[in-house]
């Protein structure tokens, strides 16, 4: 270990696992913490600020904080930290994985927006040997950097936007949290949506149980949420009393616009967490095997141009063809 007052550089010819890294443009600007985290996978955060705080860390040969951001050209001496194992990616000829690219609505050198189908994980783990985002790898390996943006649970199908640069990342986080995002997503719901109902903004609180199964309920001590509704169709004719609306999530809480559909007695068709058995059997006889939600369309301006860009993704064939027979029934 180095001593304090010692020049890092100094113990590093008797430390072969020392490394230092040269900052490039696209990784300036991120705290010390964060890069280390990237760096070091699966370190605990508890490590990395014991290894910066003991000086083991440096920044340009001098001690650093784990608040410090970082500058193009800075030289960080990183030390010999055990790591996870690196998980290996699949194989992009898997028919799955190859799958992915015919999802793909946009592409270039910052950033990557797909059409993530339902059933597809973002990413693996929890048994599952890999989501999209290992796929996405599998078929990109020349990509040094491919990072998710956002999220959909698993079941939702749509518009899902991938950070090619650490800069693209940073700037459509910033368009998230400034909500200058603007996401559609279609549900079938039960019931007829009121159309005096324009929003939901009720608090939600996220629970994970023993199993690791995240849920979601209306509570006053959780986090502030809305979202905005708007009554797409009807389908008077159809013995199934349902409706199909759009929503815009303003904020972006775990399940949160199951939850809020949920809580005003209009859960999403096919919601085997918070819907209504009935309903989803009725809709199972019309072919609906799946969660009625879909990332329609995502407005954002580019990362880089800051030109205004407008990504849909059309309903997958198995949801049009429910909609289809209700306007038909």
């Amino acid at each position: 270990m180095t001593h304090p007052n010692q020049s890092a550089s100094a113990t590093d010819a008797t430390n072969p696992g020392v490394r230092w890294h040269t900052v490039d443009a696209d990784e300036a600007g991120q705290r010390l913490d964060n890069f280390l985290l990237a760096q070091l996978k699966g370190v605990p955060k508890s490590m990395i600020y014991r290894i910066v705080r003991k000086g083991e860390v440096r920044i340009n040969k001098k001690r650093c904080k784990p608040d410090q951001r970082l500058a193009a050209g800075d030289e960080i001496r990183i030390p010999p930290v055990r790591v996870a194992a690196k998980q290996s990616l699949p194989n992009p000829k898997l028919e799955k994985v190859a799958e992915l690219e015919h999802c793909i609505l946009y592409e270039d050198e910052v950033m990557l927006v797909v059409n993530k189908p339902s059933g597809t994980a973002v990413h693996g783990g929890s048994g599952l040997s890999f989501g999209l985002i290992e796929g996405l790898r599998a078929l990109r390996p020349e990509a040094k950097f491919l990072e998710l943006v956002h999220r959909l649970d698993r079941d939702t199908s749509g518009v899902l936007m991938v950070a090619k640069k650490r800069s693209a990342l940073r700037a459509l986080h910033e368009q998230l949290r400034d909500k200058q995002m603007e996401k559609v997503y279609l549900a079938l719901v039960y019931g007829s949506w009121p159309g005096k109902i324009k929003s939901v903004d009720t608090p939600l609180l996220k629970n994970t149980l023993q199993s690791g199964e995240r849920v979601v309920r209306v509570a006053d001590s959780g986090k502030p949420s809305l979202t905005k509704f708007r009554v797409r169709e009807r389908f008077p004719q159809s013995e199934i009393n349902a409706t199909l609306v759009e929503a815009s999530p303003i904020t972006g809480r775990t399940h949160q616009i199951r939850v809020h559909t949920q809580c005003v007695g209009h859960p999403i068709a096919g919601d085997n967490k918070y819907g209504i058995r009935g309903f989803d059997e009725q809709l199972h006889a019309l072919g609906l095997n799946r969660l009625f939600l879909h990332a329609q369309s995502l407005t954002i301006q580019h990362p880089k141009t800051g030109e205004p860009l407008r990504f849909e993704a059309p309903l997958d064939p198995d949801l049009q063809e429910v909609i289809n027979k209700l306007r038909n029934a």
